[in-house]
C-alpha cells in the first residue's frame, strides 16, 4: 500500500470513476457501481478524560451552508482529512479513546472488484409521509431494520451488532448528550395480551400492537470530523455515528455502500423511514426526488420532523455478480438547511453521503479487518 499524495480527493475520485455503470441499451438496469475503495486504518490510540455528558439532545441540525457554498469549499489536505477521519470511541463504562489514522490506496492487484423558522419544519407542502401499521410490515424487511435510539433519534441494522445514525444524535460537537452512558437503541415487537409470547402452544397470545424490546449499547464511534468541524460548515458532512449493541439482534439488516452520483440513482430517488416526533410510536416512510449533492451531501426535500434523524438512506439497484436486486445504505438523514437560492431563501432536508472514505472506515469499524471492506 501507499501513502495518498496531496490532491488525494482527486485522485479518489478518478479511482471511483472505474467500473461505474453505464446507462446505455435496451436493457440496462439501475446497477450498483464498483469502486477501487481506499483504506482507513487506525495508527494510535489515546486515552482521554471521562466526558461529562452534559449536552441537550437535537433531534436535527440546521446550517445556512448550501451546496454551492460546500461546492466552493476548498478541497481538503490529505493531513486534514485524516483529522476529520480519526474519530472517538465512548464505551459503556464512560471511558472514552482518540483513534488516529492512514488513509491508503491499495495497489491494482489488491482493488475490489468492478437561520429562519416555520411552524411545520421540513414538510413541503402535501405530507407524503406513509406510517406503516401492522406487524406483516413493520417486522419485515426494510422497515425492520430501523430502530430508535433512547436519545430520539432513528437508526439502522448496518450488521448483527451494528447500527448507524447521525452524530449529532449522541454527541453536539462538544461533548456527549445527556443519556449516551446509557444508550439503548429499541426494536419494534408485537405486544401479545394476556403476557403471551405467540408460541405454538399458547392459543390465547393474539398480537395486541407493538411495543419497543430495548438493548444497550456496548461503544460508539463517532468521526472527528463531527466534533472538530461542528463550529463551522465542515462538521454535517460528518454526521454520522456507528453503535455497537451488547448483544446480536438477530435481524435481517442492511448493508451500507459508496453513495452513487444522484444521475445514477433509479428515478433519481432516495427512500428512509424513521420515528418522526410528530407521530408517536408510528414508523415512518418516505421517498423523494434528489434536488442536488456535493461530495459529502444529498440535498432533498423528503417530508421529515425531528425524531427521523439518523435515518439510513437507501435505494435499491442491480447487483451485477450476484445478478440480484439488492438494497443499501448510500446515507444518513441528517437535518435542515436555509440555502440561499439566487438570492431567495429555500428549505432543504440533508444527508450526509457515504463517500469511498466514509465507506472504508465504517466498514472498519464494523468488520475490523480491511480486507473485508473492498467492495463498496
Amino acid at each position: 500500500m501507499a501513502g495518498i499524495p496531496g490532491l488525494f480527493l482527486l485522485l479518489l475520485l478518478l479511482l471511483c470513476a472505474v467500473g461505474q455503470a453505464s446507462s446505455s441499451g435496451a436493457h440496462w438496469k439501475p446497477t450498483w457501481p464498483a469502486y477501487r475503495l481506499p483504506v482507513v486504518l487506525p495508527q494510535s490510540t489515546l486515552h482521554l478524560t471521562k466526558p461529562d455528558f452534559g449536552a441537550d439532545a437535537k433531534l436535527e441540525v440546521s446550517s445556512s451552508c448550501g451546496p454551492q457554498c460546500h461546492k466552493g469549499t476548498p478541497l481538503p489536505t490529505y493531513e486534514e482529512v485524516k483529522q476529520y477521519l480519526s474519530y472517538e470511541t465512548l464505551y459503556a463504562n464512560g471511558s472514552r479513546t482518540e483513534t488516529q489514522v492512514g488513509i491508503y490506496v491499495l495497489s491494482g492487484g489488491e482493488a475490489g472488484s468492478s437561520g429562519k423558522s416555520r411552524r411545520k419544519r421540513q414538510i413541503y407542502g402535501y405530507d407524503s409521509r406513509f406510517s406503516i401499521f401492522g406487524k406483516d410490515f413493520l417486522l419485515n424487511y426494510p422497515f425492520s431494520t430501523s430502530v430508535k435510539l433512547s436519545t430520539g433519534c432513528t437508526g439502522t441494522l448496518v450488521a448483527e451488532k451494528h447500527v448507524l445514525t447521525a452524530a449529532h444524535c449522541i454527541h453536539d460537537g462538544k461533548t456527549y448528550v445527556k443519556g449516551t452512558q446509557k444508550l439503548r437503541v429499541g426494536f419494534l415487537k408485537p405486544k401479545f395480551k394476556d403476557g403471551g409470547r405467540g408460541t405454538n402452544n399458547s392459543s390465547s397470545a393474539m398480537p395486541d400492537k407493538m411495543k419497543f424490546q430495548w438493548i444497550r449499547v456496548k461503544r460508539t464511534h463517532v468521526p472527528k470530523g463531527w466534533i472538530k468541524g461542528n463550529a463551522n460548515d465542515i462538521g454535517m458532512d460528518y454526521d454520522y455515528a456507528l453503535l455497537e449493541l451488547k448483544k446480536p439482534h438477530k435481524r435481517k439488516f442492511m448493508k451500507i455502500g459508496v453513495s452513487p452520483p444522484a444521475k445514477q440513482l433509479p428515478g433519481g430517488r432516495i427512500h428512509f423511514s424513521g420515528y418522526d416526533n410528530d407521530r408517536p410510536g408510528n414508523l415512518v416512510y418516505r421517498f423523494c426526488d434528489v434536488k442536488d449533492e456535493t461530495y459529502d451531501l444529498l440535498y432533498q426535500q423528503c417530508d421529515a420532523q425531528p425524531g427521523a434523524s439518523g435515518s439510513g438512506v437507501y435505494v435499491r439497484m442491480w447487483k451485477r455478480q450476484q445478478q440480484k436486486w439488492e438494497r443499501k445504505i448510500i446515507g444518513i438523514f441528517s437535518g435542515h438547511q436555509w440555502v440561499d437560492m439566487n438570492g431567495s431563501p429555500q428549505d432543504f432536508n440533508v444527508a450526509v453521503r457515504i463517500t469511498p472514505l466514509k465507506y472504508a472506515q465504517i466498514c472498519y469499524w464494523i468488520k475490523g479487518n480491511y480486507m473485508d471492506c473492498r467492495e463498496g
